[in-house]
């Protein structure tokens, strides 16, 4: 009997039950994939925007950029008349000469800013920016939450494949397993080769739950980031084992001017230099010209009538000497500009380094893809061969063990290869903010 092993995500039950010779395990599967209920199939791009959509991370970047817009229609505010109007009742307990015990006043006042020092220029250019950071805030955000979708759907892809690959290596272990109980009890064999044969099934089987337990948890993180239940059974249409095409290299200064976090460092810079202005702004004259008004009664409140005035002023503000705190203002103001310049040429660095190694990462996860198909092509072609000649009393069961060993390895080699391929696409589709 030939035992081949299926190279495939979800062997098809033909040649499941064909390969394991109708083995109690394998009807014992077919009987499970067939009663389980239908599960939602979900495409990688469906599930991205499912993650999108959900995502509380964005919804909290969302917020940020409503309130950045709201801080900035205050600001803008700045250059409007201000409107105020005061008013204060007055009443004595003892009564002198005449006198009422009350009085009142009421006075309107109308004011506009002609010449802040520079101070509302400055508090709109600041908001604005802060408005645009925040906008590109919101656009990182996007790219760490599609790549965390990416993430999870392609660890989920590859644990299901790990799952397989270990219910099918413990399939073949108890067919083999089968054969050598039969010859045992032909007296064909040493008691020593069923011990071998139990205890690497043993083995497998304690592996298959631990892989069972990863798959689970794989799950649960793949339904959470989306807002679905947890234990929400799903049918993955996209693979690690999929033909992932291989994107375009970007060059790396094209990288950083495409990401929003290095667009939004400069906007820090610009922002810190708004700051300078705003800290200059108190020290420096200001006028403002305004209108106002006056309702109370005569002084002293003899009869109870009132009077109505109106006036009209200009006031200017000029500070002179503050012992030097003008200067210590600007100074720190200045020095925080210049870190957010040094954090920015940072950040330029930081990115055009991950462009370089997230390329390198990818072109050498497709050389491992390449590699790891070859080579369990060639342990598959062992373990045929190994499992026939044991059949055949031509090699020993340790023969046999060691080619299910070296397919088991390989073939999740191969998954791990294809998977970090996976990953590898989708970081570097994070680093240069490709759609």
């Amino acid at each position: 009997m030939i035992f081949r092993p299926f190279f495939s995500s979800r062997p098809s039950p033909g040649k499941l039950v064909s390969a394991l010779g109708l083995s109690k395990i394998s009807i014992f599967l077919l009987c499970l994939v067939f009663s389980r209920p239908l599960a939602a199939q979900i495409r990688i791009d469906d599930y991205r925007q499912s993650v999108l959509d959900y995502s509380r991370q964005l919804k909290a970047a969302g917020a940020r950029r409503v309130a950045a817009a709201e801080t900035m229609g205050q600001a803008r505010t700045g250059y409007l008349p201000r409107l105020a109007l005061e008013g204060s009742f007055t009443a004595t307990v003892h009564r002198y000469d005449d006198v009422k015990p009350w009085t009142f006043s009421v006075l309107p006042q109308l004011v506009q800013v002609v010449y802040g020092g520079g101070s509302v220029r400055a508090a709109v250019a600041t908001a604005e920016s802060g408005y645009e950071i925040a906008l590109c805030d919101e656009e990182f955000s996007r790219l760490e939450v599609r790549y965390a979708a990416d993430y999870a759907y392609w660890n989920l892809s590859a644990m299901e494949l790990y799952a397989a690959a270990m219910r099918q290596y413990v399939a073949l272990i108890e067919s083999l397993k089968e054969v050598v109980d039969r010859r045992f009890a032909e007296g064909y064999i040493a008691k020593g080769d069923v011990l071998m044969i139990d205890a690497r099934l043993s083995e497998a089987r304690y592996e298959e739950v631990s892989v069972r337990q990863r798959a689970e948890v794989a799950l649960h993180d793949f339904n959470i980031l989306r807002g679905a239940d947890a234990a929400a059974e799903v049918v993955l249409v996209d693979g690690v084992r999929d033909s992932l095409p291989m994107p375009q290299r970007m060059a790396p200064t094209e990288a950083v001017v495409r990401r929003p976090d290095y667009t939004g460092a400069l906007l820090r810079s610009r922002q810190a230099d708004a700051a300078i202005r705003a800290a200059r702004a108190p020290f420096n004259p200001q006028v403002s010209v305004g209108l106002g008004g006056s309702w109370q009664p005569y002084s002293p409140n003899r009869t109870g009538s009132t009077t109505l005035d109106g006036s009209a002023f200009v006031k200017l503000s000029v500070p002179i000497f503050h012992g030097g705190e003008r200067r210590r203002a600007v100074g720190a103001a200045r020095a925080l500009q210049v870190e957010s310049e040094w954090n920015a040429a940072q950040l330029y660095d930081d990115i055009v380094r991950e462009e370089i190694d997230g390329w390198t990462a990818l072109v050498q996860s497709r050389a491992q893809v390449d590699a790891s198909g070859r080579s369990l092509r060639i342990a598959g072609e062992n373990l045929d061969l190994s499992t026939y000649s044991y059949g055949e009393g031509l090699v020993t069961i340790l023969d046999v063990l060691q080619a299910q060993l070296s397919w088991i390895q390989l073939y999740t080699n191969d998954i791990d290869a294809r998977y970090n391929y996976a990953i590898a696409i989708a970081d570097y589709r994070r680093i240069t903010a490709a759609e």
